[in-house]
This record gives structure tokens, C-alpha cells and sequence, in this order.
């Protein structure tokens, strides 16, 4: 059975943070025979209006608060807007709650401040971009920040550094959940350079 796979989005949110995630997730066993492994949807606070990226993409979520799925995998992106969303209760519910039962929970960038926000990083390592290493050490002092690292896996919580780091995180999910072949195949439809690392 498919895992789903459910984006959040809102506003000023980078867009390669959650597009590239996204890519990677939706075109993974898209040329092998048999059930796709992923499925993906996007989710938001609201779906009217759409949302504005950072970049000024306008984006309508599929999901709400109110009536998304369950999430087997949560991405959680960055940009400008994480930090004002931080400060939003609902937002923070929202993926305290789908974490809860969640089998993976990635956060790319400054996506690590929402997690932060949540709880979810106390006791745990975690990265984000190189810019804001200050401010998750602020938002999420019971936790150990690292620093010069593509991402940072503590099992259920996966934490990447800044905007590609994202790409690399979810080709490491793809090959932790279906082995190296799968990942490498996706990245070589992708034509992404990449090249695996341990967490």
C-alpha cells in the first residue's frame, strides 16, 4: 500500500523547499511495474486564497487543517514564512498532531523552527539552514543543533539544511523505506547529481 506523503504549504514559503521534496516523492516507481510506492498531496491552513510563495507562486493546497489525511510522511518546508508561522497555534497543533501517528516527519530549512515550535526536536539533533542556526538553538534549546550536515535523521524526525539539502533528505527517505536502487533511480530520472550519505 501507498505511504502518504502530505506537503505543507503557507505563505512565503520556499518554494524548492517543498517542490523538491515533493518531485522526488511523486516520481519515485513511476517507471517500474506494480503499485506506485508514494502518494502525494499538498495542505494548508486554508485553501482560499491560494497560497504566495516567497518566489510569488500562487499554490492551492488540496487539504486543510480540517479535513486532511494522515500523513505516513510529513514534509514540513521553510523560508521567510516559517518563522512567522512558528507563532501560529494552529499551525503548530496541526503538525504536533500528524506527527503523532506519522512514520517519518522531514523538515527542510528553516522548516526545523516549526518542528521546534511543535516540540518535536527536545532531546534530538537536529539542522536547518546556516542562517538559522541561532534561532532553532532559541525556538529549541533542549535540542543539540548541527551544524555543516546535509540533514540529520533521529528515526522518526529527519532535519535537512538549507533549500537543496532538501533533495537529498527525501532521496535518503526513498532509500531507507526502498532500498538504494529506488533512490538512485529516481535521482537519475531526476538528472540530480546526488550521492549518498548515511544520516
Amino acid at each position: 500500500m501507498a505511504r502518504n506523503v502530505l506537503v505543507m504549504l503557507f505563505d512565503d514559503v520556499d518554494t524548492l523547499d517543498f517542490c523538491g521534496p515533493l518531485e522526488v516523492f511523486a516520481i519515485t516507481g513511476q517507471r517500474a511495474t506494480g503499485p506506485v510506492p508514494f502518494t502525494v498531496t499538498t495542505v494548508a491552513e486554508r485553501n482560499s486564497p491560494p497560497i504566495t510563495t516567497r518566489s510569488g507562486l500562487r499554490v492551492t493546497p488540496y487539504y486543510t487543517f480540517k479535513n486532511a489525511i494522515q500523513a505516513d510522511i510529513l514534509v514540513v518546508p521553510g523560508g521567510l514564512g516559517a518563522r512567522h508561522e512558528s507563532n501560529n497555534p494552529a499551525l503548530v497543533d496541526f503538525i504536533g498532531a500528524q506527527a503523532r501517528r506519522a512514520e517519518i516527519v522531514l523538515s527542510v530549512c528553516t522548516g526545523a523552527l516549526l518542528l521546534g515550535a511543535a516540540g518535536l526536536l527536545d532531546g534530538l539533533s537536529a539542522t536547518t539552514h546556516h542562517g538559522a542556526f541561532d534561532e532553532l538553538a532559541a525556538i529549541a534549546p533542549a535540542c543539540t543543533v548541527v551544524r555543516g550536515q546535509r540533514f540529520v535523521d533521529n528515526g522518526q524526525i529527519i532535519t535537512s539544511a538549507g533549500i537543496t539539502a532538501g533533495l537529498d533528505a527525501a532521496l535518503y527517505i526513498v532509500q531507507r523505506l526502498l532500498g538504494l536502487p529506488a533512490a538512485q533511480e529516481t535521482a537519475s530520472h531526476m538528472e540530480y547529481a546526488w550521492a549518498p550519505i548515511s544520516a
